[in-house]
């Protein structure tokens, strides 16, 4: 085994959804989530903790990235503006390969409820980077809340949309994830 090839955490996410889909997370194990990686079991835990964390990697550099599009936001731009700002920012750091294991990703989840809590955690931290960044900025909390939700719900959905969508689609998530906040926005004014 390759043990210092370079994109070990990555080959290991990919394993990890591969196996999760092709025979479900609770018969998955780490050995086997090493091996078709290409790596050893002491790498898979240099890199994570247990099998639950792969659902969750590059969780931190998503929401500092959300929270950093919304601080550099301009003076003056309200929070769905900022929230914009960083959703464009975060969805810079998504590439093919993000966007590849989106179906499979999600079937996975589908079929695990240990995924899907996991999942919804991520929404939890997603949220609380944004609301946070948004209440630094000086937005009251409760309207910091509403668009941080407003965000993740935008984000995710977006990135369904992205990862579902044609391959020729060179635009990336960003306009995925911008349009579906865009939707949220208009369905929000509706709700009188």
């Amino acid at each position: 085994m390759a043990r210092w090839e370079p994109g070990a955490r990555e080959r290991l996410v990919v394993a990890a959804v591969d196996l999760f889909t092709e025979q479900g997370y609770d018969e998955t194990t780490v050995t086997q989530i090493a091996e078709r990686a290409g790596v050893t079991k002491s790498t898979f835990f240099r890199h994570f903790p247990d099998k639950r964390e792969l659902l969750v990697a590059g969780q931190e550099t998503l929401s500092r990235l959300l929270a950093e599009g919304i601080a550099d936001a301009p003076d003056g731009a309200g929070p769905l503006e900022a929230v914009a700002l960083g959703l464009e920012r975060a969805s810079g750091a998504m590439g093919p390969q993000n966007r590849d294991l989106g179906p499979r990703l999600k079937a996975a989840v589908a079929a695990s409820a240990e995924l899907q809590e996991r999942d919804a955690l991520k929404s939890v931290g997603m949220a609380a980077a944004m609301t946070d960044a948004l209440v630094q900025r000086g937005v009251p909390t409760t309207t910091a809340h509403l668009a941080s939700e407003m965000g993740v719900l935008a984000f995710k959905q977006g990135y369904a949309r992205w990862s579902e969508s044609a391959r020729g689609d060179a635009d990336g998530l960003a306009p995925h994830a911008l349009a579906v906040l865009q939707e949220l926005r208009a369905a929000s004014a509706t709700l009188g």
